[in-house]
């Protein structure tokens, strides 16, 4: 007799050729990254500012013993800084070998999407948009920019982290 292994609903996604993604938003835009880079979801905490480090980042907090380092994400795509309030949280993603805590105004979903409704970002974009940004959705009257997060880090912070 063969025993068969419930797989987990983001495997089964994928076998389908499907992707479960998080969607934020960040002021008045919305934008998404693949849920299996994502670790928690945490309520803001105030950061303890770093000396010399880029304006995108907060500084770090205390995440259970763990230094975390605190990506304003508004900052680094090339908007208004964020001004952090209790009502913003924080997204704990693991990128590469390292895993940061990005400041967002909130989480807004989980969506469940296939390959074929990521459009591309169209060449208009200016090229620090297309640097992080993978690909648009149209969902439900809205438009949902798909973040590649392994760009969000300088490479020499990356290199830092290895």
């Amino acid at each position: 007799m063969t025993q068969i292994q419930a797989q987990p609903a983001q495997a089964q996604a994928q076998a389908a050729g499907r992707r479960e993604l998080i969607s934020f938003r960040i002021g008045a835009q919305e934008f998404c990254v693949d849920i299996m880079s994502i670790r928690e979801i945490r309520g803001w905490t105030a950061a303890t500012a770093l000396p010399q480090s880029p304006s995108f980042v907060r500084g770090v907090i205390n995440l259970r013993g763990a230094v975390l380092p605190i990506v304003d994400l508004a900052a680094r795509l090339g908007f208004e800084s964020t001004e952090a309030s209790d009502r913003n949280v924080i997204i704990v993603a693991q990128i590469g070998d390292q895993v940061v805590g990005l400041l967002v105004d909130a989480v807004s979903d989980i969506l469940t999407v296939t390959d074929d409704v990521i459009q591309p970002t169209p060449d208009v974009a200016s090229e620090t948009a297309k640097t992080f940004v993978r690909g648009l959705i149209a969902m439900d009257g809205r438009m949902i920019s798909l973040i590649g997060l392994e760009r969000v880090l300088p490479d020499h912070m990356e290199l830092e982290a290895a």
